[in-house]
């Protein structure tokens, strides 16, 4: 069996539902019939002309239900140089309000619909066609639990299919079926009758499925091989072969495959399709609401959640400032009680030793007559000198008073970086002269 999408069928037979599911699909499935829910006829349709248009009025004629619009699905068997033979199929609604109750109660979609037969039809054909020439005509019975399906075969092309009741004469609708054939076929000598039957009545008593037993007791009692060849004999003497059915989900698979087909048959209702349509676009409908609510909520989570996570960081940002701040602060005044305990306990700028070094640079030939002293802020003095050259060379020296380094001339290490000579004025005795020196700041350092 070739390897199916995901996909589900289901059968509804014997006022039941059957599954079979392949991968994850949801509530969507494939519907399959049995014959006598569905209106099938072979037909014969010209070349150039539509399917549909041409079996629409012959099976709205088959119709029980003559006020129903049928929607009539086709599926070509054979197409030649004068025309195609199509399997033309329809579903009456009137005739399936049962079944649309179950599929709601099982809340499923269904995406198209087939025959039951067809898919059983294809699990058996490599069986079917191996018990003789392939190209004999062939009548094949298929014990259903709703009805018998029956089918008139040439090769691979049946010519005549027919849902055969349990209180149909069968050899009528055989003979009738026959005779249809023929007009398809032409005549031709009946190779042998295939009866397909399922045999899991045979294992009940293996198995404890609830469903299985419900199934059996409601199954009608199935043909065998003696049954058929009685029931036919005089319009057929073909031997009888029995194909035995062991496997409950077989015709199933076989819609599952067909499912995969574009030009497999389809017999769903107009109506049905649109609800199809209709729920998809419910299905399509609340997933967009759901992403827009979701998409809302988010940008409303934004909206509200960022200013509050703005305002949150900002708090905290806030904390760690005033934190910041407190510790800044503590620092501060810790360096500002150090810089004071420096500044007072610096004895290189006190007035003792300002005087020291002013001394041992005071030339000889010149004296101090005056001294006004402020720490940290100037020093004012007034001399007497022999001659004003000694009065320059005196200023000079002041200059290059340093707090380290007497021979460094950076501005920033002297004691003075500026001095201010009034003078010199020249007297009797020689020439007196006044020098204001600025002392250096903090920050000059």
């Amino acid at each position: 069996m070739q390897m199916l999408k995901d996909i589900q069928v289901v059968a509804y037979e014997g006022g039941r539902i059957r599954k079979f599911t392949v991968g994850d699909c949801g509530r969507e499935a494939v519907l399959a019939l049995p014959l006598s829910r569905l209106i099938v006829k072979m037909v014969k349709v010209p070349t150039g002309e539509d399917a549909i248009e041409v079996a629409t009025p012959i099976l709205k004629a088959m119709s029980p239900f003559p006020d129903d619009e049928l929607t009539v699905g086709c599926e070509v068997v054979r197409e030649s140089e004068t025309g195609s033979v199509v399997v033309a199929a329809a579903l009456p609604e009137s005739a399936a309000e049962d079944i649309g109750e179950a599929l709601d109660a099982e809340k499923l979609s269904i995406t198209r619909i087939d025959a039951l037969p067809l898919g059983l039809l294809r699990g058996i054909w490599t069986e079917l066609i191996s018990g003789g020439d392939a190209n004999a005509r062939r009548i094949v019975l298929i014990d259903g639990n709703d009805c018998l399906s029956l089918f008139v075969m040439d090769n691979d092309q049946p010519n005549a299919i027919r849902a055969v009741s349990a209180l149909s004469d069968l050899k009528r609708e055989v003979m009738l079926s026959l005779l249809e054939a023929e007009d398809f076929g032409g005549a031709k000598k009946i190779a042998e009758v295939v009866l397909v039957k399922d045999i899991r009545e045979e294992s009940a008593s293996e198995s404890t499925e609830g469903e299985l037993e419900e199934f059996i007791a409601n199954k009608k009692s199935p043909l065998d091989v003696a049954q058929v060849t009685e029931k036919l004999a005089g319009i057929c003497d073909a031997p009888v072969r029995e194909i035995k059915i062991e496997d409950d989900e077989l015709s199933l698979k076989g819609i599952a495959e067909r499912a995969d087909e574009e030009s497999a048959l389809d017999a769903m209702p107009d109506s049905w399709a649109e609800v199809l349509e209709e729920t998809r676009f419910k299905s399509k409908l609340i997933k967009s609401v759901m992403v827009a609510c979701a998409i809302w909520a988010l940008a409303m989570g934004v909206l509200f959640g960022v200013p509050v996570a703005y305002g949150y960081m900002t708090d905290y940002q806030k904390g760690l400032s005033k934190q910041h701040r407190r510790q800044y602060e503590a620092v501060k005044t810790m360096k500002e009680k150090t810089e004071l305990v420096k500044k007072y306990s610096d004895h290189s700028r006190g007035a003792l030793e300002i005087m020291k070094a002013i001394s041992d640079r005071l030339p000889e030939g010149a004296s101090l007559n005056s001294w006004d002293f402020k720490h940290g802020e100037y020093l004012k003095i007034k001399g007497e000198a022999e001659s004003a050259t000694l009065v320059y060379e005196f200023k000079d020296a002041i200059e290059e008073i340093c707090f380290e380094d007497e021979n460094s001339d950076e501005i920033g290490n002297r004691i003075f970086p500026q001095v201010n000579l009034s003078g010199p004025t020249t007297t009797r005795d020689g020439v007196r002269f006044d020098i204001e020196c600025l002392c250096a700041t903090e920050d000059a350092e």
